[in-house]
């Protein structure tokens, strides 16, 4: 099979995670299930949608982003998504072929897109992507191992490559985390409000668990910086009642997150 092939393929097969990525994303946050009703359904009259009005990208421009049922208008997000989706998969074969690394970056992005989206529409960050991620992440560190960076220093010298890979991906997702649960910690009791949600404390042993402590941190300065420019931003255009607006951190982590997996240095994800 040639590589543009493969590429087509995992374009195709991203369009379709895509679709299911959406039903997450509107789902997850409102507790609905996402097995059941299996099939999707407008949120504006409940009408059930018919496999031919699901047909991912292609329905919702033959719709002119509208319902079938009742006319109303379907977010763009949908199409947004399942074409995002489709880019990524179609990265990650391109950037790395038929290999592990390919899987593991693919699988990252499709649980980056849900992060960021569900934070940035309702400022949660589902714990079956969060926690569940972290999971996912650890298995594939185990199942594809990596060289770590900094952490290969405090490693016995005749180690495994899975222990190796794990140990990397554990310390980067528990380091940065507890350093943003304390930071979290001494923001609130100085100004007397929330400033961090203990889901992106979450989200972090996510990002550790796929791209290692280097990664983690890099993220985190990224996301960091990002969010506070959008801030300023939104501050230089509100006035400084914006500085009271509540910003999805999250959302600024997994763009971060997504951009350096993608366009970063070359080699294991970062």
């Amino acid at each position: 099979m040639t590589i543009a092939l493969t590429i087509a393929l995992a374009a195709l097969f991203g369009l379709l995670i895509g679709s299911f990525l959406n039903v997450c994303i509107y789902r997850l946050p409102r507790d609905l299930s996402v097995s059941y009703p299996s099939r999707s359904f407008c949120p504006a009259c409940g009408a059930t949608v018919a496999w031919y009005d699901n047909i991912p990208v292609v329905s919702w421009l033959i719709l002119a982003g509208k319902c079938r049922a009742c006319g109303a208008r379907i977010s763009a997000r949908y199409p947004l998504i399942e074409a995002l989706t489709a880019l990524a998969f179609a990265s990650a074969v391109w950037r790395y072929g038929e290999t592990g690394e390919a899987l593991r970056l693919a699988i990252f992005s499709a649980i980056l897109i849900v992060l960021f989206f569900s934070d940035a529409e309702c400022f949660i960050l589902p714990d079956e992507f969060t926690l569940g991620g972290a999971a996912v992440g650890l298995t594939l560190a185990a199942l594809f191992p990596w060289r770590a960076g900094i952490v290969s220093l405090l490693l016995p010298f005749d180690r495994l490559p899975a222990g190796e890979s794990l140990a990397d991906a554990v310390i980067g997702g528990a380091l940065p985390a507890a350093m943003l649960w304390s930071l979290g910690g001494i923001y609130e009791r100085v100004r007397g409000r929330e400033g961090l949600g203990f889901g992106d404390v979450k989200m972090m042993l996510t990002l550790g668990a796929f791209t290692g402590l280097e990664g983690a941190l890099l993220t985190t300065i990224a996301g960091s910086v990002a969010g506070s420019l959008w801030g300023l931003t939104r501050m230089a255009v509100k006035g400084r009642d914006a500085a009271l607006d509540e910003l999805p951190f999250g959302s600024f982590l997994a763009a971060a997150a997504l951009a350096l997996a993608h366009w970063g240095v070359t080699g294991r994800l970062y």
